[in-house]
């Protein structure tokens, strides 16, 4: 038996990833299943699968492209210019643009972080995590010869830094606090003021 090939529509895939989104976000990747998925963005079982082959597919490829403007613009962010307060506060102000643009993206991404270390979950999110790691990494090895007293450090300063950010961003979305300006200066003062002595 032939099957005949479904018609590429973004508009489908993109309503596909939408309605993903939303319900993962609402009770969580585990809570949802494919039918739900398909229901709420009114196509089939076998279009969902031509687009993405699973429900794990269909998650890599949400973090696969929506985080995608995430990264690009951290990439802009983290050009270091030889005074690494200013880069660490350009970075800063990504992630809480983002995080105020995005807020449903966002805040699955800090859930799948925590995720069991061999779920479906924790898989997709991975590669996320550690281009941003790795973003932050060469940032402190690029700033080492400017600051001597950071030699060997690099893996704990992004790690920190980025867990910062994130703290920050989850009282945020948690409606403890904004991400404005303030906020981002002082955290960036408070970092710099820790690596620094």
């Amino acid at each position: 038996m032939r099957y005949k090939r479904l018609p590429v529509s973004n508009d489908t895939r993109s309503r596909i990833l939408d309605r993903a989104l939303a319900l993962f976000v609402a009770r969580g990747y585990d809570g949802v299943g494919i039918q739900e998925i398909v229901d709420a963005a009114k196509v089939t079982k076998p279009t969902l699968y031509h687009y993405f082959g699973s429900k794990a597919g269909l998650l890599s490829a949400l973090f696969d492209e929506r985080l995608e403007e995430l990264h690009e613009r951290l990439a802009v962010a983290a050009r270091y210019e030889r005074h690494l307060p200013t880069t660490l506060e350009a970075i800063a102000q990504v992630f809480f643009s983002f995080a105020t643009e995005h807020p449903d993206l966002y805040r699955m991404h800090l859930a799948m972080w925590f995720a069991p270390a061999e779920s479906e979950a924790r898989k997709a999110i991975a590669r996320a995590h550690e281009r941003q790691f790795s973003l932050l990494e060469n940032l402190f090895i690029q700033a080492t010869p400017d600051y001597g007293n950071m030699r060997g450090r690099h893996r704990a300063y992004a790690a920190t830094f980025l867990g910062m950010v994130n703290s920050y961003v989850a009282l945020a979305l948690n409606g403890h606090t904004r991400l404005d300006d303030a906020l981002r200066r002082q955290a960036i003062h408070q970092f710099v003021h820790g690596i620094f002595s």
